[in-house]
């Protein structure tokens, strides 16, 4: 989570929400991304697609059953559901999301043998987006 974290200071840093991510197979980062909205201004920019785009080149296949996506704040629906198309094993993310997280909507976008744990670092993660937001406003 500590490398997610370096992916969200770096989207912070380019005027982006704070969202950092990293997908690990056999202990190895393959795959990292930040928030690139703003950048790229694409909607889909988020900080797990751009990850599991980095991971999925790097194991040179679209499945990631063995590997663990490590994101600082809970997956939208989107990101959800594309983490569900990559069969992605395992989930941990730092901070709810209660206005646009996934399990609000329903935790069956998420591959069924996907394990899901939530609430690593969740104060510091969720610190970061929270002073992103009161900046800005």
């Amino acid at each position: 989570m500590k490398e997610a974290l370096r992916e969200a200071e770096a989207a912070r840093s380019e005027g982006e929400v704070p969202i950092g991510a990293v997908i690990v197979s056999k202990g190895r980062i393959i795959g990292r991304g930040h928030n690139m909205t703003e950048r790229l201004h694409d909607p889909t920019a988020h900080a797990e697609m751009i990850a599991l785009t980095a991971a999925t080149e790097s194991l040179g296949g679209k499945y990631l059953t063995d590997c663990c996506l490590y994101v600082t704040v809970e997956p939208c629906p989107m990101c959800a559901a594309a983490l569900c198309w990559a069969q992605v094993g395992r989930i941990v993310y730092g901070a709810p999301d209660p206005k646009r997280g996934f399990s609000l909507y329903t935790p069956s976008l998420l591959h069924p043998k996907t394990e899901v744990a939530a609430g690593t670092l969740s104060d510091t993660c969720g610190k970061l987006v929270a002073d992103f937001f009161k900046e800005k406003r």
